[in-house]
């Protein structure tokens, strides 16, 4: 399962970091600006949050294989699109598409989990799968180089294609239907409305839905500008960019693995809000330092890695802590913690930007943010939940 579902999740990461060394020579080929290049990144995020809110309660409706086999087939085509672009808009709007479809493979896995799991084998089974996505921006970038330098940036379109073809096989030979039809809800638009509520008003699960999203809007933050940083300002090749892209993930990569070790050693609550603080100190070291004129490549990427680092401990137990009391939602709840996260991403995309200016001050000042607001609500929203009931 953790290797079926890993997989899976890796689809829609693959698809970010596999073309982010190709952002410089798609906006020179399709003659658009920085900006609109951007673009390509926040309108897959934007409709890759959205749709999240449509596949978990579909996902409760109709059991978690038969959104997963919509998404896929939806990426697949969309993929094509993009491949096809003529233009920088034609390409935003493949983009967004593809977002709808990778959708699937992001919040419905984690439903799946809750399905099996709870407490801290939930935490390990996640960790795991976190393992899997974290390979994806180590291998990603360079496989992209590999493929961009021969093929051209469309190449890249062509193989997350393929990808998501293995995706559909390995969901419909190597994974289990994990919600009994007895166990299904029927659609019911006061019912959805009816757990959205009770989620909006759980401030133990908005708090570390809302701390994960400050983790993932950092990470976007520097998903859409490290390519133009580290090419166009420190003059890196794109072979040399995935080598430190690899680096920034492998922090990422190392810490994950400890989650579950330290959650069960510590108590998951203690482990979110050290990692929290961690966090926020490196973001805002890391903030101190460029500010104060240390313009330093290796001195940047060091502080990058030990700051992601700590997502490695934040990400997969925030999750699973925060679906660990919503079982009979657990669709419903995926897919709304995950359009959140997805929202501040692309929110933090369309602000670094906005005001990006191919130097590393945007990127530290938006990472400084998100750390600081990660660690007041983890002072005033990680306390004992009040367990709701659900409808």
């Amino acid at each position: 399962m953790a290797l079926v579902l890993g997989s899976l999740s890796w689809i829609g990461p693959f698809a970010i970091d596999m073309y982010l060394p190709a952002m410089p020579v798609i906006a020179e080929d399709l003659q658009a600006s920085v900006s609109a290049s951007q673009a390509t990144l926040m309108s897959f995020f934007i409709s890759f949050g959205v749709s999240q809110l449509v596949y978990g309660p579909a996902s409760d409706v109709f059991g978690r294989k038969p959104p997963l086999y919509f998404g896929l087939v939806v990426f697949a085509l969309a993929s094509i699109g993009c491949a096809m672009s003529p233009t920088i808009n034609w390409l935003i709007a493949m983009r967004f598409v593809q977002g709808i479809g990778a959708a699937a493979v992001m919040s419905i896995p984690r439903a799946v989990i809750r399905d099996c799991y709870t407490g801290n084998e939930a935490t390990r089974l996640m960790s795991t799968i976190m393992i899997i996505i974290a390979i994806s921006p180590m291998f990603a970038p360079l496989l992209g180089s590999a493929v961009i330098i021969p093929f051209g940036w469309r190449a890249v379109f062509v193989a997350v294609s393929l990808a998501s073809i293995v995706g559909f096989l390995m969901t419909r030979f190597g994974l289990r239907e994990t919600l009994k039809s007895e166990n299904r809800s029927p659609f019911k638009l006061s019912r959805m409305m009816n757990a959205f509520g009770i989620l909006f008003r759980d401030t133990h699960y908005m708090g570390l839905t809302l701390i994960g999203g400050m983790g993932m809007g950092s990470f976007f933050a520097f998903l859409a500008t490290s390519s133009f940083l580290y090419m166009d300002y420190y003059g890196l090749t794109s072979f040399q960019y995935s080598l430190a892209f690899a680096l920034n993930a492998f922090g990422f990569f190392a810490a994950s693995q400890l989650a579950a070790t330290l959650e069960a050693r510590f108590g998951t609550i203690n482990v979110i809000k050290w990692a929290v603080a961690g966090y926020c100190f490196f973001a805002c070291l890391l903030f101190s330092v460029v500010m104060l004129g240390f313009d330093s490549f290796p001195l940047l990427v060091g502080l990058l890695l030990v700051t992601y680092a700590f997502l490695g401990l934040i990400l997969p137990t925030s999750m699973v802590l925060a679906l660990e009391d919503h079982g009979p939602i657990a669709g419903t709840a995926a897919s709304l913690g995950g359009t959140l996260q997805m929202v501040i991403g692309a929110i933090s995309i369309a602000i670094v930007s906005a005001v990006f200016n191919n130097t590393p001050v945007p990127l530290v000042v938006a990472i400084a943010i998100c750390g600081v607001i990660a660690a007041t609500l983890s002072v005033f929203a990680l306390k004992k939940p009040q367990v709701l009931q659900e409808a």
